[in-house]
């Protein structure tokens, strides 16, 4: 049975099917309006590296033919061949987009869909129309993205401009074709591929073979007729390149190796050790970017300055240029196609139009925000105002919903973004920033008549979303053992499976000597291999 995702909804692919020889199905229709439907193959720094990955009316396949252009079928707008396990090693993300070949917009579509077959039978559909747009020209509807394994995610995001400005999105160039006498080569047809060469029949239920658990490529079963008029696209589009930023060449992809149990403070599961939040495996950090958490600057270059950076040149200034543009580039607004993409170590940007889900975040906590985003109190209930009355500092929250971006910071603590999929986490109530509002929340209370104000308040987080955590210095990830103990004013986070347990290690008559710690109540942890605790070099 299919299942049906909303946006912002993602799943490995590996839960939906056994199968990697997949069919990509889109059905996109409004009044009086052609589009283009295309698939742009991105490396770890989602740029378009190599214009043979851009596949689209005028290229219709890959390569390797890992990923082909079918045509309109099955009642599909148009259709993909996607072959996971036949994509190369320098792509990282297949994104799926539709836009409006001349005038028009976005919210005037019907009901459409992005959906995957896999051996003739549906396995997922994400389904939009045109409500849920304005007057963008273009919409990313899905991708499927490597993170450890591959997976799949429904984007849904408008984007303002056509098929060319998209494609400057993802770092190609739109280069205008010079006339020649010689006539073009026709474009491969839209239809599906002759029987001689095509793959099995797609409607054609597959032989049974014992030895192929995984469904065979299959489309599924048509659903209503071809329509009689194929689209029709007058000068075909050359994509490029964009030259790469700096002198710097990005260092190769890491491999990948096991994804952990439980999901390691601000990191994404599958993120590499000394990766910063929202960078993908392989990706170079921008110029100017601080050293990942936890390392510091090689020995005579200032921090944040860019490896091989001659002595005298001012922070930020790249060696190729000068001037206020050329100043300014380190610290501009980075843009990943993310949720939750950090700015910097003490600044985050939240996407609030991906995924369609508001904001919880502690009041005040806004900075900037761009577009139509309102702000609501959200009510901390008898819960925030236990700790408010215990701690002198009543947790109130702001609801951030809309479409747009927000900037969220807190006295330049340094934030982590950690990203749950199913998997739980207990945080320190005074150092939670903001969550996204699909996540279950909860505030517990661990007392204890040697712990400040008599008590100490975690909020434990569970199921889908992002929590994010804010810290003073940069924090240390330590595995729980029978002997774990942490003062409770420095502890940040563990994870929810661990035994928090109240301890006196320090005995009364050692009190009366001087040097003694002063720290007489602390927390034991206990759990099984596998769960964590995190602490910050800080205490009140």
């Amino acid at each position: 049975m299919a299942r049906e995702f909303q946006r912002g909804h993602k799943a490995k692919i590996s839960d939906l099917t056994p199968g990697t020889d997949l069919y990509v199905g889109v059905q996109i229709a409004a009044p009086g309006l052609t589009f283009d439907i295309s698939c742009f193959g991105l490396d770890a720094n989602e740029q378009l590296s190599d214009d043979r990955y851009f596949i689209f009316f005028n290229q219709p396949k890959s390569p390797e033919e890992s990923v082909q252009l079918l045509g309109a079928q099955a009642g599909d707008t148009e259709s993909f061949r996607v072959t996971l396990d036949r994509i190369p090693a320098n792509i990282h993300k297949l994104s799926f987009t539709a836009t409006i070949d001349g005038a028009g917009q976005m919210s005037q579509v019907g009901p459409g869909y992005i959906r995957i077959v896999a051996g003739g039978e549906e396995v997922v559909r994400y389904p939009f129309n045109g409500s849920e747009f304005t007057t963008e020209r273009a919409v990313m509807l899905g991708d499927f993205y490597l993170k450890d394994v591959w997976r799949f995610a429904a984007i849904g995001q408008g984007f303002d401009g056509g098929l060319d400005a998209l494609l400057k999105n993802f770092g190609g160039e739109v280069a205008e074709e010079q006339p020649s006498a010689q006539q073009p080569q026709a474009a491969p047809s839209f239809g599906p591929p002759a029987q001689a060469t095509a793959p099995p029949s797609f409607g054609a239920p597959a032989a049974p073979q014992a030895s192929q658990p995984a469904p065979s490529f299959g489309a599924p079963a048509a659903q209503a007729p071809a329509p009689a008029n194929p689209q029709m696209h007058t000068a075909p589009t050359v994509a490029a390149p964009m030259p790469p930023q700096g002198t710097m060449p990005p260092p190769a992809p890491s491999p990948y190796g096991q994804p952990p149990q439980q999901p390691q403070f601000g990191q994404v599961p599958g993120q590499q050790p000394g990766q910063m939040p929202g960078q993908f495996p392989g990706q170079a950090q921008p110029p100017g970017a601080p050293a990942p958490y936890g390392q510091q600057a090689p020995y005579g270059q200032p921090q944040g300055m860019p490896p091989g950076a001659p002595q005298g040149v001012p922070q930020g200034a790249p060696q190729g240029g000068a001037g206020l543009q050329a100043a300014l580039q380190p610290y501009r607004e980075t843009a990943t196609g993310q949720r939750w993409t950090p700015q910097n170590q003490q600044l985050m940007r939240v996407d609030l139009t991906m995924g369609g889900t508001p904001v919880l975040a502690r009041q005040g906590s806004m900075v900037m925000y761009q577009g139509k985003v309102d702000f609501g109190h959200k009510g901390a209930g008898f819960a925030g105002r236990a700790v408010g009355n215990a701690t002198g500092q009543e947790m109130q929250l702001m609801r951030c919903s809309g479409r747009g971006q927000v900037f969220l910071a807190e006295e330049g603590a340094h934030l982590h973004p950690i990203e749950l999929q199913g998997d739980g986490i207990c945080v320190s109530a005074e150092n939670v920033l903001a969550f996204d509002e699909s996540l279950q929340y909860e505030v517990r209370r661990i007392e204890g008549h040697g712990i400040p104000g008599g008590a100490l308040f975690t909020m434990q987080f569970q199921g889908t979303g992002t929590v994010v955590v804010k810290t003073h210095g940069i924090p240390v990830v330590l595995p729980v053992t029978p002997t774990t103990f942490a003062d409770c004013n420095a502890v940040v986070a563990w994870s929810s499976a661990s035994q928090v347990i109240l301890s006196s290690q320090v005995r009364l008559r050692r009190n009366a000597y001087p040097g003694h710690s002063g720290e007489t109540i602390n927390l034991q942890f206990r759990g099984a291999p596998g769960n964590f605790i995190v602490v910050q070099p800080y205490e009140v």
